[in-house]
């Protein structure tokens, strides 16, 4: 009752509106009112095994089907860094928000005459922030070119990224190493998330062979010498130095790695040199022609759409950024709520507001939320465990709600959650999404518990020591499916 109290008073210090309040009250209410909201003693001695304080746990165990009944809570109302748990928020509000058939568009246009294959002016390119258009797709999109008759294009390549604001991205701000691919920034035009796969193989001949995916015109690549040191940190040890232009690895290649590849994101070529690129290599592998300039700019009034390519539907989309917790896909759905919801090119403080409004219709309390890129790759970010296990308890009696939970990562089985009690008796019975920063981890989910009951679980966890809390998280996990 003492963690009632606390927890209350601090709600009622936030000063939440009238329907959230009561909302809260019956939350918390139910939390007080329940027999087992203590944190299981499983739970309680792994916490003490790693050192992690209760008071910097938040956790709420909470009947999926009444939204009612509290089994276990901690902390409710106190705001924590979720880390990827936020996707979550994220790709729930977009689809109910954009709904569950929405997709995302690429056009192209001509503006000019096409005459016997021949374009006399510029071709196009229009991203709707497509987070999927991988190279694959983006091949069978110039291949609709091609079958409308566009084989040599006299004029520009024109890059249109107008659907989302431009603004600055720093993808050094968050650890200081922008070649990582999760710190690739959003783009209207999102080509294979902007990442370079370097494939590595030791040949007969003592030399390394370098191949790179997707093909990029004019982009050089010097290889690295082949060792005989052991594998360990094999790309510490390529010295990788990278330009907008060219890739150069100054160091050695262990023989004892074989065949590795290593995702680079080429943060020194801007978004329209890359697409350019990729643009230029595949359109001459097809058989194109193309003499122009890569430029940035928009569709002129006298261009014509000549071809399109239309996205995976939502559903796929959240299941990719919810089992693989993909960044710069949860970015790009933030940024597509705020275009679709303001009428305005997408930013990150519109679609902060369209979650936040959606959320508050719901009757939830945003009070302690915040959204800095709805992604989790934040130091800002925060949620509640009340807010988060509400939002997650009505999404699972939405009729949207088997869309959603199968984008969540299957206990035991795939995604995030592939390596995690695969020998309990809970794998295969949760979906649970994770979150992990340096100082934080976190879960959020549904179990379907041995009862056959379905619950909401939220366990997030702030601490220096939270690497060492992945114990108490599956522990809580197993103890929902023997006990719920």
């Amino acid at each position: 009752m003492q963690r009632f109290l606390s927890g209350f008073s601090l709600y009622c210090s936030r000063r939440p509106s009238l329907r959230s309040l009561v909302l809260a009250v019956s939350l918390l209410a139910a939390a007080a009112a329940a027999p087992a909201q203590n944190l299981p003693p499983a739970v309680v001695g792994a916490l003490r095994v790693a050192q992690i304080p209760q008071q910097n746990t938040g956790v709420l165990v909470l009947d999926a089907d009444s939204g009612k009944r509290v089994l276990v809570a901690n902390n409710l109302a106190q705001p924590f860094n979720p880390a990827s748990v936020m996707k979550l928020v994220t790709t729930d509000a977009a689809l109910e928000l954009l709904g569950p058939t929405y997709s995302w568009k690429t056009q192209a246009y001509v503006d000019g005459a096409l005459d016997q294959g021949v374009l006399d002016g510029d071709l196009i390119i229009k991203g709707g922030g497509d987070p999927k258009m991988v190279m694959e797709n983006f091949w069978l999109f110039l291949r609709q070119l091609r079958a409308r008759g566009v084989k040599d294009i006299r004029g520009n390549l024109v890059i249109d990224r107008s659907f989302f604001a431009g603004a600055p991205y720093d993808p050094a701000q968050f650890d200081g190493d922008p070649q990582k691919p999760y710190n690739v920034g959003p783009d209207a035009l999102l080509l294979n998330y902007k990442t370079l796969a370097f494939r590595f193989e030791p040949n007969a001949a003592g030399t390394v062979a370098v191949t790179m995916e997707p093909p990029l015109a004019g982009y050089a690549i010097t290889p690295p010498r082949l060792s005989q040191e052991p594998c360990g940190d094999w790309q510490g040890k390529l010295m990788l130095a990278n330009d907008a232009a060219s890739a150069t690895f100054s160091g050695t290649y262990p023989a004892d790695c074989g065949s590795r590849v290593w995702y680079v994101h080429p943060y020194r070529m801007g978004s329209v040199q890359y697409a350019g690129a990729m643009f230029a290599q595949m359109w001459a592998d097809l058989g194109g022609g193309f003499s122009g300039r890569v430029v940035s700019g928009a569709v002129t009034p006298s261009a014509r759409l000549l071809a399109e390519a239309q996205s995976p539907a939502l559903p796929e989309v959240i299941r990719d950024i919810n089992k693989y917790s993909n960044n710069v896909m949860a970015r790009q759905v933030l940024l597509t709520l705020a275009a679709e919801t303001s009428g305005q090119p997408g930013d990150m403080v519109n679609g902060a507001r369209a979650v936040r409004s959606w959320l508050n219709d719901k009757g939830l309390d945003t009070s302690g939320l915040a959204i800095e890129n709805g992604a989790g790759l934040s130091r800002v970010e925060r949620v509640t465990p009340a807010l988060l296990g509400g939002m997650l308890a009505q999404a699972y009696r939405s009729p949207l709600m088997p869309e959603f939970v199968s984008s969540l990562p299957l206990v035991g089985y795939d995604g995030t959650m592939r390596r995690r009690l695969k020998t309990q008796s809970v794998a295969g019975q949760a979906h649970i999404k994770t979150g992990t920063l340096n100082d934080v981890r976190s879960i959020a989910g549904y179990v379907q518990a041995a009862s056959g009951k379905y619950y909401v679980v939220v366990f997030l966890i702030n601490h220096p020591n939270a690497p060492s809390g992945q114990k108490a998280q599956d522990a809580l996990l197993q103890w929902v499916y023997e006990n719920g």
